[in-house]
């Protein structure tokens, strides 16, 4: 998934940084906001799923 966001952000992406947590998180956050989470929906995300979400949430278009 990283060399996934790197790829497919290049250029709008500064930094990624992983937190370790526990009881079956797994989150990921841009600029502070919540884009993705499993406890939400109750499943990992899919292939692309994260970029798709990061690319809508800074307003661009889905380049899949």
């Amino acid at each position: 998934m990283t060399a996934e966001l790197l790829t497919g952000l290049k250029g709008r992406l500064e930094t990624v940084t992983l937190v370790p947590s526990s009881g079956g998180r797994f989150e990921v956050t841009v600029d502070g906001q919540l884009v993705y989470s499993k406890l939400e929906t109750g499943r990992f995300p899919e292939d692309g799923e994260v970029l798709r979400r990061i690319r809508a949430h800074l307003g661009e278009p889905d380049a899949s």
